[in-house]
């Protein structure tokens, strides 16, 4: 039987990750994919992102404007509104059979909303995590408790959804989708990606992926140590543009003046998932807060310096090391990071993130599932479908 599926995509961040899982459904027979592009990718402060989309050959079903021109968490909170408005009249009228969200970002909280009301069954990749210093966290688990169907990344994270009251029959082990990029996409050599970025890799070069604290009053409270310390670095930085957050528009001007101020250094806007993967295949160092940080560069054993609170709680693998968001504490984790001893015995080592593999287990999962009455009501966490 045929399947409508609905996938829901807000930045170039959730969209790297979604991409293959993407690229499945779209070629799979028994799959009528229909593809919800929305928030910062139409939004031309953010890089106008829908394009990546459209120059991937994926067709888009609708464009929904929702993601206000603020600052504040006030916009934050109608940005969800807006989109809960227009996200209601796009899935009364799609009525798909199941509604594929991913991971944590606010914005996810309106489709799940509509959904639920609408009596769409949800499923759901990423959840189970644990990311203490963001709003972020408290948005996976309402998620997960909203969707129907569970992908993580980790075993750790199956468990942690299970134990949630979640029927283990739900709950699938699937890896972190963004990795199959390393298994799937043909990465930029050195030269390549120099000349598709415009920049020399030759000295040596430390990504910079952070983004506002959420959960802070003053989201932006730590970024002063981090600005301290990296002042003191005398590599090549590379910044990507912070998340549409509370306080995230403030930090990218603040980048703008410390690179007008500092030189040796570059802000990326958007970077495309192939640009940015083969950027940490190059790079000497990760500093900041992402969650890439902790879930990506594992794969390429890249050194990464994971500053304060935002991903605390999070598994990681041996190549994070966690510093205070006090400048001292970032130098002394940057030095540690960027000895020949530390990248050596990063050796060998493994992602517990996954293998490459989460798309085909995600698709095939997504196209066996029971009917949308059983997907709906949740039984004993130990009952098995009929």
């Amino acid at each position: 039987m045929r399947r409508t599926i609905a996938v829901v995509t807000t930045s170039r961040a959730d969209y790297s990750h979604l991409y293959w899982p993407l690229r499945e459904l779209a070629d799979h027979s028994d799959v009528d994919l229909k593809l919800i592009v929305t928030a910062s990718h139409l939004s031309p402060e953010f890089g106008n992102t829908v394009g990546e989309i459209e120059k991937d050959g994926f067709t888009i079903a609708a464009r929904l404007e929702c993601l206000l021109s603020s600052d504040t968490d006030v916009g934050m909170a109608k940005s969800i509104g807006v989109a809960a408005l227009s996200l209601a009249d796009c899935l009364a009228a799609m009525r798909p059979d199941v509604l594929l969200l991913i991971a944590d970002r606010y914005e996810m909280l309106a489709p799940a909303a509509v959904a639920l009301a609408l009596r769409i069954p949800i499923a759901h990749i990423e959840g189970g995590e644990i990311s203490r210093g963001a709003v972020d966290d408290a948005v996976r688990n309402g998620l997960t408790k909203m969707s129907h169907i569970h992908f993580t990344s980790t075993e750790c994270a199956r468990r942690r959804v299970i134990s949630m009251g979640e029927e283990p029959w739900r709950v699938h082990r699937a890896g972190a989708p963004s990795l199959d990029h390393l298994r799937k996409s043909k990465l930029l050599s050195k030269v390549g990606l120099e000349v598709k970025l415009q920049i020399d890799l030759a000295p040596s070069t430390a990504i910079v992926a952070y983004h506002p604290v959420t959960l802070l009053r003053d989201t932006n409270a730590e970024a002063d140590e981090l600005f301290a310390a990296l002042a003191q670095l005398r590599c090549q930085l590379i910044f990507c543009h912070p998340n549409a957050d509370a306080g995230g528009r403030d930090l990218s001007e603040r980048i703008r003046r410390f690179l007008a101020k500092r030189g040796r250094g570059h802000l990326f806007v958007n970077l495309p998932a192939i640009e940015y993967w083969s950027l940490l295949r190059q790079a000497d160092l990760l500093v900041g807060n992402s969650s890439s940080g902790i879930m990506e560069s594992a794969s390429f054993a890249l050194p990464t310096v994971n500053v304060g609170v935002r991903q605390q709680g999070r598994e990681r693998a041996r190549n994070v090391l966690d510093a205070a968001p006090v400048a001292i504490s970032i130098l002394e984790q940057v030095e540690k990071a960027t000895s020949p001893s530390f990248r050596e015995s990063l050796s060998g080592m493994t992602n517990p993130y996954g293998d490459g593999h989460a798309s085909e287990r995600i698709v095939e999962v997504l196209t066996a599932l029971p009917d949308r009455d059983r997907l709906l009501l949740k039984l004993d966490p130990g009952a098995l479908p009929s």
